[in-house]
C-alpha cells in the first residue's frame, strides 16, 4: 500500500460512518473524501463500503483493512502528540477539548492564559462526540461529570460547584414559585430529551415530574438552558451559570443539590511536557475564583 492518506480516510469514514464526518476530522473537502474511498477500491479491485442513505458501512474486505489501519493510525497520532509536547518552552498549539455549555466559564482562563503565554495558538475544540487523547486529538481535556475511566490517561479533579432547579422571573411571574415539591405538579418544566442520561438532575426529573409536565426537552443542553431562561420552565441549572443570569431565581421547594465535578485530564504521555505543565497549573490556579 503506497498511499496513507487513501487508507487513513477510509479508516476515518468507518469510523465515523459518514463522509463529512471524516471529512471534518481530516480538515478535507468531502469531494476529497470520496475521490481517495473512490481510488483506493480501484486499486484493490474491491468495495470497501456499502453506500445507503445514512452513510458508510464497511464490507468483509473494508473491515479487514480498517483494523490495520486502526492500529497504524494509533501508533502515529501517539507518536506526533509526543513530538509536539516535547519542547521546553510554552509556545505552538494547544488543544483544549470540553462541551461547549462551560465555554463561558473557561474563556475567560484562556484569554488569560495565552495574554501569560503569546506564543501559544489555542485550539478550543467541543462536539457531541468525544475527542480521544489517546488518538492525539487533544492535549487536555476538561470534562464533566462522572471521573473519566479511559486507560492511560491521567485524571485530576478542578472544580465541583452545587447545581439546582431554576426558573426565570418571567416564569415566576406567570405561574408562581412552587411552595413545596408536591406543588411540581402544578408547574411545567425543561430537561434533556434522553431519558437514559446518567445526570443525576435529568434523571430526578423524569423520576419525579409527571411526562406531561415535561414541557420542553431537547438532545442539546445549551437549548435547555435558553429555554429555561425564556420562562418555558423550570430546568437545572449550576451555581455559576445562574449567576450570571440574574433573571434566574432558585426555586426554595426543592432542597437537594446536585455536585457538578469538573475533571482535567490528560494523557499520560504528555502530562508532564511544559506545555501541558502550564496550562493545567493556570487552570487549577483560575477554578479557585469559580467556587
Amino acid at each position: 500500500m503506497d498511499n496513507w492518506d487513501e487508507v487513513r480516510t477510509a479508516y476515518q469514514v468507518a469510523r465515523m460512518g459518514t463522509v463529512s464526518g471524516a471529512a471534518e476530522i481530516l480538515g478535507v473537502h468531502h469531494a476529497t473524501v470520496i475521490r481517495h474511498i473512490d481510488a483506493l477500491e480501484g486499486r484493490l479491485g474491491v468495495k470497501l463500503f456499502q453506500r445507503h442513505a445514512r452513510g458508510y458501512t464497511p464490507t468483509e474486505a473494508g473491515t479487514d483493512l480498517m483494523r490495520v489501519a486502526q492500529t497504524t493510525d494509533e501508533q502515529l497520532s501517539q507518536l506526533a502528540s509526543r513530538v509536539k509536547g516535547q519542547g521546553n518552552d510554552v509556545s505552538g498549539e494547544l488543544v483544549i477539548t470540553s462541551l461547549a455549555g462551560l465555554s463561558g466559564l473557561l474563556m475567560p482562563a484562556l484569554a488569560d492564559f495565552q495574554e501569560k503565554y503569546p506564543e501559544v495558538i489555542l485550539r478550543f475544540l467541543t462536539g457531541d462526540r468525544l475527542f480521544r487523547l489517546e488518538y492525539g486529538e487533544a492535549h487536555v481535556a476538561i470534562r464533566a461529570g462522572r471521573a473519566p475511566e479511559e486507560p492511560d490517561n491521567v485524571v485530576q479533579p478542578l472544580m465541583s460547584q452545587g447545581s439546582s432547579l431554576y426558573a426565570s422571573k418571567e416564569y415566576l411571574e406567570k405561574y408562581g414559585m412552587p411552595q413545596s415539591e408536591t406543588d411540581f405538579a402544578n408547574h411545567r418544566f425543561v430537561c434533556s430529551d434522553d431519558r437514559n442520561s446518567r445526570a443525576p438532575f435529568n434523571r430526578w426529573i423524569w423520576e419525579n415530574i409527571p411526562e406531561e409536565n415535561i414541557v420542553f426537552r431537547s438532545s442539546d443542553p445549551r437549548a435547555v438552558g435558553m429555554a429555561m431562561q425564556a420562562g418555558i420552565g423550570i430546568g437545572y441549572a449550576t451555581k455559576w451559570s445562574a449567576e450570571q443570569n440574574p433573571e434566574l431565581e432558585k426555586i426554595c421547594a426543592h432542597k437537594e443539590e446536585w455536585p457538578s465535578p469538573l475533571w482535567l485530564v490528560t494523557h499520560v504521555d504528555l502530562h508532564r511536557t511544559t506545555k501541558v505543565q502550564a496550562f493545567l497549573s493556570h487552570i487549577k490556579e483560575y477554578a479557585k475564583s469559580w467556587t
